[in-house]
């Protein structure tokens, strides 16, 4: 049952991804709760989209008593390896961090969890997200200079002191406020990261889990690849897709020089980028993985099974 939205509060946050939920949850422990909390779309949780926590953030994410519950449905990473297609170049170590750190490790966990987590924890303290409600302007109450009134697309208008942009990269309300948010090497940089294509895959061909984060540099191309935790397929479990295998993220730029990149990726695609960007031991080319696939132990050839 959708709520009907107030006509006025004082604290509006505008967007109900892992930040805008934080900061719900953060008022709430610094016991304020004239807020309201809006998002555009009609269903959270729904991507996996970012994918690692840092210890800074866990450390924030505790003083609000909801650091560790994350840290449980996550994968920690304690090394993050570097490597060139056919060798490793370096390993970072995050055990050095433990004397600074309740969490010396990078947190894998997909952001449609880390939303899950948190939407619960408000749903518990009874606060309800307004869906969907998406801003398309905001301009100064004409009676109180202090007050702005937040328009959306449905026609609804509410009046607050205060606006949480929390909206994501393209932000609606930073851009209407004026904020400054570009990249310093101008829009038409063709740097290295320019054009990125991320997905989540299952492999065939044994499990390479041990390997954690590793990512591989190439002349024009950066390569990631990442664990996911066995609750990213608790989740997909349920709503409805069963997936035994492990899953993990594989990340890959492109070159502007190749064109950009598909919206949605097909298979063929992502392993076409696994095979000519990442590891050779992941290739499905026999011309430089000759390995024979094998099931029972890491190595061999992987071969994308889907793109989730």
């Amino acid at each position: 049952m959708s709520l009907p939205l107030p006509e006025s509060t004082t604290v509006l946050i505008v967007g109900a991804g892992p930040t805008g939920l934080a900061a719900a949850l953060s008022l709430i422990h610094h016991d304020f709760r004239d807020f309201v909390i809006v998002d555009a779309v009609v269903q959270g949780e729904n991507t996996s989209r970012a994918l690692v926590i840092h210890a800074a953030t866990l450390e924030a994410l505790d003083s609000i008593g909801c650091g560790q519950v994350l840290v449980d449905k996550g994968f920690k990473a304690q090394s993050i390896t570097i490597r060139n297609r056919t060798s490793e170049l370096i390993r970072t170590d995050f055990s050095y961090l433990k004397p600074h750190t309740p969490h010396p490790y990078a947190l894998a966990l997909p952001q449609n969890i880390t939303e899950q987590v948190l939407g619960q924890k408000l749903k518990d303290l009874a606060v309800h997200v307004h869906r969907p409600k998406r801003v398309v302007g905001m301009k100064r109450n004409v009676r109180d200079s202090l007050v702005t009134d937040v328009s959306f697309d449905d026609g609804s208008v509410i009046s607050t002191k205060y606006v949480i942009g929390a909206d994501g990269a393209r932000s609606v309300v930073r851009t209407t406020a004026g904020i400054g948010f570009a990249d310093p090497d101008g829009d038409n940089s063709t740097h290295v990261l320019s054009q990125m294509t991320l997905a989540d895959v299952t492999f065939k061909g044994g499990d390479i889990s041990s390997r954690g984060f590793v990512g591989v540099l190439n002349p024009d191309t950066f390569f990631l690849c990442v664990d996911f935790p066995n609750s990213t397929n608790e989740l997909l479990a349920q709503n409805g897709q069963e997936i035994s295998d492990r899953i993990y993220r594989i990340a890959s730029s492109i070159p502007v020089a190749d064109g950009p990149p598909p919206s949605h990726p097909p298979k063929e695609f992502m392993q076409a980028l696994v095979d000519k960007y990442g590891p050779t031991y992941m290739s499905s080319d026999p011309s430089v993985n000759p390995t024979p696939l094998k099931k029972s132990k890491p190595g061999g050839s992987y071969r994308v099974l889907r793109v989730n």
